[in-house]
């Protein structure tokens, strides 16, 4: 079987020695070299090409998003951005994926050896998702030796054994996405009006990364783009992003929904879960939402998606064609949890035909 080859840019001695150890413990990954800069980086490069890239964004002589640019343009290369646990480090981070990165890490200033041994199985699973990445798609838009843990269902989040019996006809569109999901969430919110059902939203990302991630996507969108707190609620015209590390469930008072953040484990080897948001949404929503799972590696969200279907849902997935991985909507098919596959940009118009009651 052939490895994955990866290439470490860090300034950090620190960091290249840990993370090189850690991604060479799996057998799938070979790391082909490491580099404390990007100029260092495309001297090594130019003798044997990675497969993935493995970038820090703040560096000497030039900055990480300087050089993600540079390769979209020249050599489309996966690149996973490895950025500091920080508002500052946030906000680079969403740069980063516009420019055409397909996945962030996020790395502690403090403890750093310590925090990256604890997310080991993180890094892994970014390289191989970053690994299966059409990432010319992207640019034209522009298992480990360590213990991993189990791959839980939504049913260590929640469980109903009935569905709400009030009647009413608010719509909802749900939403679930991860690699490659930043750039197709944009392209899809910023197609709509600000005259459109609520929507719910989980993109599998870093806690604090999802406050700049909804901050960025507000300023473009003619919605109201906010990352959810407990509470909040679905309105017409608003979109409500889980934030990273919380799971956020739809509820429903009477006629009115609402959401709540919790707490929980990870649900296939996700917090937020597109499984637990779908699952809640089947529940409380029933045939009056609409469910589409995007690009992403994994399964998160199939079986959420088939029970949204079968409480009477509209549910689509995104086509191999526009997915960047066609992971989670391929699953998603093959549990028959989607009533027809959809490309990218008729998104849009499925949601605004489903919000008119065509």
């Amino acid at each position: 079987m052939k490895k994955i080859n990866v290439m470490l840019v860090d300034d950090s001695a620190v960091v290249r020695q840990v993370v090189g150890d850690i991604l060479s413990q799996d057998p799938a990954i070979e790391v082909i070299g490491t580099a404390s800069d990007p100029l260092f980086a495309l001297e090594r490069m130019k003798q044997r090409w990675p497969d993935v890239i493995l970038l820090d964004v703040e560096m000497p002589r030039m900055d990480g998003i300087t050089f993600l640019k540079k390769l979209m343009v020249e050599h489309p290369t996966p690149v996973v951005i490895c950025s500091s646990l920080t508002e500052k480090g946030a906000e680079t981070s969403m740069q980063a994926l516009s420019a055409g990165a397909v996945g962030i890490v996020a790395k502690a200033k403090l403890g750093i050896k310590q925090h990256l041994q604890d997310i080991g199985a993180e890094l892994t699973h970014a390289v191989k998702s970053a690994a299966l990445a059409n990432v010319k798609r992207l640019a034209r838009r522009a298992e480990p030796a360590h213990k991993v843990e189990p791959k839980l269902s939504a049913d260590a989040v929640l469980s109903f054994s009935h569905r709400p019996l009030a009647q009413t006809t608010d719509k909802v569109v749900a939403l679930g996405a991860s690699t490659g999901g930043t750039q197709a969430l944009e392209a899809v919110l910023t197609a709509l009006p600000r005259v459109c059902p609520g929507i719910v939203v989980v993109q599998h990302m870093p806690e604090k990364f999802t406050t700049a991630f909804a901050d960025r996507l507000d300023k473009l969108c003619a919605l109201e783009v906010k990352e959810a707190v407990h509470g909040d609620r679905v309105l017409p015209g608003r979109v409500l992003v889980a934030p990273g590390g919380r799971h956020m469930l739809l509820k429903r008072s009477g006629a009115l929904y609402y959401v709540d953040v919790i707490d929980g484990p990870l649900v296939n080897r996700h917090r937020p879960s597109v499984d637990v948001l779908f699952r809640s949404v089947a529940n409380a929503a029933g045939k009056n939402a609409f469910g589409v799972i995007m690009t992403g590696m994994g399964d998160d969200g199939a079986r959420g998606l088939k029970e949204m279907r079968e409480a009477g849902s509209l549910t689509l997935a995104q086509d191999e064609e526009t997915c960047v991985v066609y992971g989670m909507p391929k699953e998603a098919i093959k549990l028959g949890a989607a009533d027809r596959s959809i490309a990218l940009s008729d998104i849009p118009a499925a949601i605004m035909n489903y919000g008119a009651g065509r």
